[in-house]
């Protein structure tokens, strides 16, 4: 598991040129603040749910096109949407990263700077008094959504979990990134992720996979031997591209990567407005200051961090609901399990270093099936659009699907010798899942 600020990924659509908007300038504020605070994947996950849950509650109560999230759309005519959407970002991030916020270094003047930047913007298309009420409803919609999830379970302070002895179970792994014998009663593994409510899903368990094959199974087997091959550090099976997408894949905050690829998705597009849950359906509103737009891309970055926060939450009910022991611990120790099919390697090390949770289901598939599923149904499956990350020195990686995407990054997890391939397909699903699900219960017409 990997820090945010370690691995910087550069997403761009294949296209024309971008636009951007108060709502994509404010996502992009959200994730450079993750990033200047370190904020873990696990943590970025809910903060941006809290971001753009509030921004879409913002511009919709204006708007009033689709049913809320939370805040019932009761925003004042002829307030400015942009407003509205920069001031109830504003609201949260300060809470976050700004002055007496949870996580240093103290934020506040560049948060400040942005909101004033988002002001002066917002000036030269709508009047004063119309941003002064769009940002005291702003401000509203922000504080309500604070207040909401602000007993949803979660906790900076992590419970203390040490892990198990038993074979097939997690413990401690000898090239954990965090070495400290504390490390884990200091939240390294977030357990507390395992307890939270969700945002959409009814409950935590709502798309619980069925758990790893059995240790003595054909299918751990072929999982086993294929991370053992595949994964080792001084791997001759893996291809030199396969160990340069690998690392292109490891970022610890995957909800960084996939919010830059909506968000560059989203500028490029422009003005092309589309319906979420009916693509050939055309938005027959354009208002003056652009709000048609900003809705549109506050709905899509909603529905996107909703269902990243939801897979998340599922996904660490499922890793620690099975406990399952990490490939570098299972090929060490494998010889007492009982499987023919499987051989100890008592020095076999990884690709990477090992994150400090439970393996199944693997927490990159489960953010990237909900993401990918989420972008699919907006812009198209077949869409165009590559990642450079500066981890590798500008290497690119570019794709014609989602799909292509979604499967480079299961192989990425397996290639770095991290998860096991069941891992990453029933986390897929659950993403999957995930996202369905808050496509189909949540951005319902307005009637």
């Amino acid at each position: 598991m990997r820090k945010a600020g370690l691995a910087i990924f550069l997403v761009f659509a294949i296209g024309s040129a971008a636009r951007a908007d108060e709502v994509t300038a404010w996502n992009n504020t959200l994730f450079r603040s993750g990033v200047v605070a370190s904020s873990s994947s696990q943590n970025m996950s809910r903060f941006a749910a809290l971001v753009q849950t509030a921004v879409f509650d913002s511009v919709n109560g204006i708007e009033r096109r689709y049913t809320p999230i939370h805040v019932a759309p009761a925003g004042p005519a002829g307030a400015s949407s942009s407003a509205a959407a920069a001031q109830a970002a504003y609201s949260i991030l300060s809470r976050l990263y700004g002055q007496g916020g949870l996580f240093t270094p103290n934020q506040q003047a560049t948060l400040d700077a942005s909101l004033a930047a988002s002001l002066a913007r917002i000036a030269r298309y709508d009047s004063a008094a119309a941003i002064k009420s769009g940002r005291d409803w702003g401000q509203t919609v922000g504080d309500a959504i604070w207040t909401w999830r602000s007993t949803d379970g979660f906790s900076l302070a992590a419970p203390t979990w040490e892990g198990f002895t038993t074979l097939g179970q997690w413990r401690p792994t000898p090239n954990d990134p965090y070495p400290s014998p504390t490390a884990l009663a200091k939240g390294v593994g977030y357990p507390q992720y395992a307890t939270m409510t969700p945002w959409s899903i009814p409950s935590r368990s709502q798309f619980r996979p069925g758990g790893p094959p059995p240790l003595t199974s054909a299918q751990y087997a072929k999982d086993f031997n294929e991370t053992k091959l595949m994964g080792s550090q001084m791997s001759t099976a893996r291809s030199s591209e396969q160990t340069v997408y690998s690392w292109s894949w490891a970022t610890g905050t995957a909800s960084y990567l996939w919010n830059h690829v909506a968000v560059s998705l989203l500028e490029q597009r422009g003005d092309d407005r589309h319906d979420l849950k009916r693509n050939d359906k055309k938005d027959e509103d354009n208002h003056s200051d652009g709000s048609s737009t900003l809705l549109r891309n506050a709905r899509v970055l909603a529905a996107l961090d909703i269902a990243v926060a939801d897979a998340t939450i599922g996904c660490w009910d499922a890793k620690y609901t099975f406990n399952f022991w990490r490939p570098i611990t299972a090929i060490r120790e494998t010889a007492d399990v009982g499987n023919a099919a499987t051989t100890t390697d008592a020095t076999w090390t990884p690709l990477f270093a090992t994150p400090a949770h439970p393996e199944y289901p693997s927490g990159h598939s489960c953010v990237s099936g909900a993401a990918t599923t989420i972008l699919a149904k907006e812009f198209g499956e077949h869409t165009r659009f590559a990642v450079t990350s500066d981890l590798l020195l500008g290497v690119t990686r570019s794709f014609r699907s989602f799909t292509d995407a979604l499967e480079e990054v299961k192989n990425a997890r397996i290639f770095s010798g991290i998860h096991f391939r069941t891992a990453c397909d029933d986390g897929t699903t659950l993403g999957k899942q995930v996202a369905q699900y808050v496509l189909d219960h949540n951005f319902q017409r307005a009637h």
